[in-house]
């Protein structure tokens, strides 16, 4: 094998391995986790390197995300183990004649690919895709309707996440914050409110939710799901 069908083989293969690992960290945004913790615990998985950290409680907290990185793990495993191993392989028994043609096919898929990494650094192009991508998954799932639960982190026992309130429960619709119960009756500590087109502000006891809000919490996960009748992103 020569240097240039090499490094093609090795290009290739990186390639493949960078759509699988964002397929997986898209899997687990939706499922309630920051894209960038979702990106570490990924290629943790997927390597199989074991590194754990706190935020491995965010897996291991919810039913769907351990089985999502049980499915990550083993394909990881069967990745590394017999895809790679077939690619050498195939390349191993190309002629001469045919490696350039080869070569040549590899490198376009790689220049288009490195073209959308250059655009994906730039955060009005990000954000564009990344809307466009909830509103596809929310449209395919049936969610549009539905109030989603971002987990953000972990303080011992409570949570901190952002609830986005599609529609504002009855109970709470219309009503001042201090009047809800949230804080009395349920132990949920609303800190922040974000209403559409506007920067985050600190509650306040005469905070009056609106539909399109995104309100940060914190309290127990479970019991912020119930209490804003929300789901896990998926």
């Amino acid at each position: 094998m020569n240097t240039y069908l090499a490094f093609s083989l090795f290009s290739l293969i990186i390639l493949v391995y960078w759509v699988i690992s964002e397929m997986f960290t898209i899997l687990f945004r939706f499922t309630g986790i920051p894209d960038e913790r979702a990106r570490f615990q990924v290629v943790s998985l997927l390597t199989g390197c074991g590194f754990t950290t706190r935020e491995s409680e965010m897996i291991l907290s919810s039913k769907a995300r351990r089985r999502l990185a049980r499915i990550t793990m083993l394909f990881g495993y069967v990745f590394n183990i017999t895809i790679v191993t077939a690619f050498i392989n195939v390349f191993m028994s190309l002629k001469v004649s045919q490696a350039g043609s080869y070569v040549i096919g590899i490198l376009i898929p790689l220049a288009a690919v490195a073209v959308i990494l250059v655009f994906m650094r730039v955060p009005a192009v990000k954000a564009w895709g990344d809307r466009n991508l909830e509103r596809l998954a929310r449209r395919i799932l049936r969610q549009d309707a539905a109030n989603t639960v971002l987990l953000i982190d972990y303080i011992g026992q409570a949570s901190i996440a952002q609830v986005t309130l599609y529609t504002v429960p009855e109970e709470f619709r219309g009503i001042p914050l201090a009047e809800t119960g949230l804080k009395t009756e349920k132990n949920i500590l609303v800190m922040l409110v974000e209403s559409e087109g506007k920067q985050p502000e600190a509650a306040q006891a005469g905070t009056v939710f609106s539909d399109g809000d995104k309100v940060t919490v914190f309290g127990d996960y479970g019991n912020i799901c119930r209490s804003f009748n929300a789901r896990e992103q998926f």
